[in-house]
This record gives C-alpha cells, structure tokens and sequence, in this order.
C-alpha cells in the first residue's frame, strides 16, 4: 500500500466497499450503536485505517475522506434497508441486515452494489421527472458523483446530526487550533467542568505531564479521582500512538488518580485505544470528533441552526 504522503482519495476504499465493514462493525457492537462508535470500530479493523485516514480532501485540507464514505456508507446501509435509525443518531441492524452478513462476503458484496445501484437509478428518474435539466448525479459535481450515494440531499437531511455537520466540526476544530496551548489547556477544562467533572488545573515543572487533577461524581456519595491532559496536535496531523497513553498513565497514577482523560484535536491509533483500556488507571480518550459533539452538547461557542429541507414535503404533494 503506498504511503500517506503518497495516496490519493482514488487510493481508498469507495463507500460501497465499506457497507459491509459498517454492518459488521454494528454487529461487533451488539446489533446497534451510535454513529461515532460505528466509525470509530470500522477504523479499529479496516486494514490500513490509520495511514488512510489521514487523507484529506483537497478542497477540504480538515476532512479525512476515508471518515467521509464511512458516514456515506452506513447511510447507503440504511437507504438499502441493512440499518434502521430507532432513534437519533443511533443505528440498529435489521433482519436483512443480518442476513447479508450471514450470506459468503463475495455474494453479499454484490448484492449491496446490485441494491445500491438500482437506489440510485430510482432517485435518477424521480429527479428528472421533478426537474428535467437537473444533471444525473443529483447536484453533486462529477469528481464526487461515484464517491457518495446520488440521493445527496436526503442523505443530508436525514443524518443532519452526523454527515452534513462535517463543515462545523472542521471550523471548530480549526478554530481550536489556533488558541494558544495555555488556551485550548483553559478551554477544555471548562467544557469538562460542564459536563460535570471538579477539576483543579496544574501545570509547569514537576506536574508530571497532568494539566487537570481532580474528582468525576458518579453518584451523590461516590466520586472517583481523575487526571486530565490535553494534546493540541493539528486535527490533520499524525495520530497519538500508545506510547503517548501509557506515559501518560503511568503519570496519572503517580497523582493517584483512579481514572484519567487524553484530549487531543486529533485522532488515537488504534494500539493507543488498547492501551488505554489495558492498564490503570484507564484512559478516556477524547479525539477531535467526540470533543466536537461534547462542546456542541453544552453548546460552548457552536449553535445549529435550524435547516427547512423543503424537499421532504414533496411526498404530500
């Protein structure tokens, strides 16, 4: 496989080839889960993951394309019947789904790009018959018109939360970036504050790489004693690898904490994730894309606005 510096998006799997790893990765989850677990388990197993990951759009320097079509893929998963959505955010599989990973992959694989295909020529001729100019590929530009299912804007819509807040995410993680160290160090330990941890910053010589140490409740009578550190790497950056989270528990626990917390703007290898779980004290580790949806929660300088999809209300027409 060529190196990072070498590939190109033409390098990576389509998402058509990642609709199974996203239903086996739903299945390895427990037949549901939330849309980042899905991704995050789908980059764990998907030989390669951590090189190809870090390939960016050129047009979006902050955007993986390989996160892109795993998002793309579970929607097609979805679309196809594979997924259903019993709540926000979260996806289940459904029987069809479980019947094609019990079918041999070579079969299952081509039943899904038969599917897929015959999606998009249906949404082709609703499309034509509703604007006739419009261009087949459903307004997206040629250069992604094979990369994405064609029906772009109910894939929009219909997983507002999680696909078509990639630009937000980016300006935040950017915007994150450009705060100082001391800076990104205050914030994030505001936003833990607001989600509910007790926390005392630390800091320069002698603080044992920790920039926070303090309490986690988890109930009226019980607390647990966590260490905090922050990593302000560039969100395009090289991913933190195990020797980064071992050091870093191996410093937690000289503080005595019973739990600790890596934030970083960036992403963990995937030997760093079993590492953080393999020793104590275990870490939490935080990448940039669950530090997005914990600042959105507590809404620390991001709002969604609200988006009218007028299309959907064709179907009463």
């Amino acid at each position: 496989m060529a190196t990072t510096t070498e590939m190109s998006p033409e390098d990576l799997p389509r998402y058509s080839e990642l609709i199974l790893p996203v239903l086996t990765a739903v299945q390895t989850l427990g037949g549901s889960g939330k849309a980042r677990e899905v991704r995050e388990e789908v980059l764990a197993t998907l030989p390669g993951a951590d090189d190809m990951v870090a390939v960016m759009y050129p047009n979006k320097p902050s955007s993986s394309v390989l996160e892109d079509r795993v998002e793309w893929a579970r929607w097609t998963a979805k679309n196809i019947g594979a997924l259903e959505q019993p709540a926000r955010g979260v996806c289940s599989l459904t029987t069809f789904g479980r019947d094609l990973l019990r079918t041999p992959p070579g079969e299952a694989a081509a039943r899904v790009v038969e599917i897929d295909r015959e999606k998009r020529r249906e949404y082709r001729q609703r499309a034509q018959t509703a604007t006739p100019d419009a261009p087949a590929t459903g307004g997206r530009s040629e250069e992604h018109a094979g990369d994405a299912p064609v029906d772009a804007e109910a894939a929009r819509f219909d997983t507002a939360d999680e696909v078509s807040d990639i630009s937000w995410r980016d300006t935040l993680l950017t915007r994150l970036h450009q705060l100082t160290p001391t800076g990104f160090e205050e914030f994030v330990l505001l936003m833990l504050r607001e989600h509910g941890l007790e926390l005392t910053r630390v800091g320069g010589s002698g603080d044992e790489g920790i920039d926070g140490i303090g309490r986690a409740p988890i109930s009226a009578v019980l607390s647990s004693r966590v260490a905090v550190q922050v990593k302000r790497y560039n969100p395009e950056g090289k991913p933190i690898g195990r020797e980064t989270v071992a050091l870093f528990q191996r410093d937690a626990q000289t503080k005595g904490a019973e739990r600790a917390i890596l934030v970083t703007l960036g992403r963990f290898t995937e030997p760093a994730r079993k590492a953080a779980i393999s020793a104590t004290p275990t870490v939490d580790l935080i990448d940039g894309n669950r530090l997005a949806e914990l600042v959105l929660d507590k809404q620390l300088g991001v709002q969604l606005a609200p988006v009218v999809n007028e299309s959907w209300f064709d179907r009463f027409t």
